[in-house]
């Protein structure tokens, strides 16, 4: 298991509804690199609620899209945008019964767009919300002269630093 930081911490203004840390009404998601996956434990609260004490499902899907992106970011080593989200919801997801994990992993390349697999398990550990997510990627000489691209060398500490 191997950390991510979040370099765009750095950036005045930095306001992320997903993983800023310092957003008061976002979800302040965090990640790990674990076994070719990307990792998010995530507690979720009665604040974000749909129907009495279940999740609600778009912030499932915002969950799930989130965790895609650091997927962009961290292993194909650019940034990009959503272009099509398609998420299946198996099971109730109930926002009073403990974590949340969500794992994500790239399935492919076509051309610039990259397939990811996101799932979202409950606390039992049981898949409760599946999704595919497609990202438009871009060059990264492109994603760090006009996207905040840090590069990738940004998000894990060096083997020095650890």
């Amino acid at each position: 298991m191997r950390k991510i930081n979040n370099p765009f911490v750095k950036y005045q203004g930095y306001n992320c509804f997903g993983c800023s840390p310092s957003n008061p009404l976002g979800l302040k998601m965090s990640f790990v690199e674990e076994d070719g996956y990307v990792v998010s434990r995530w507690e979720p609260n009665e604040n974000l609620q749909g129907y009495f004490k279940v999740l609600h499902g778009g912030i499932q899907a915002t969950l799930m899209d989130e965790i895609a992106s650091w997927v962009v970011y961290t292993q194909l080593k650019t940034a990009g945008f959503t272009s099509r989200a398609e998420v299946r919801y198996l099971k109730t997801v109930f926002v009073d019964k403990g974590p949340l994990t969500l794992k994500a992993k790239p399935l492919g390349m076509r051309r610039n767009l990259a397939d990811i697999e996101v799932k979202l398990y409950d606390h039992e550990n049981r898949v409760c919300a599946e999704g595919m997510f497609t990202y438009f990627t871009f060059p990264s000489d492109k994603a760090k002269d006009s996207l905040y691209y840090p590069g990738d060398e940004e998000f894990f500490e060096s083997e020095t630093q650890s």
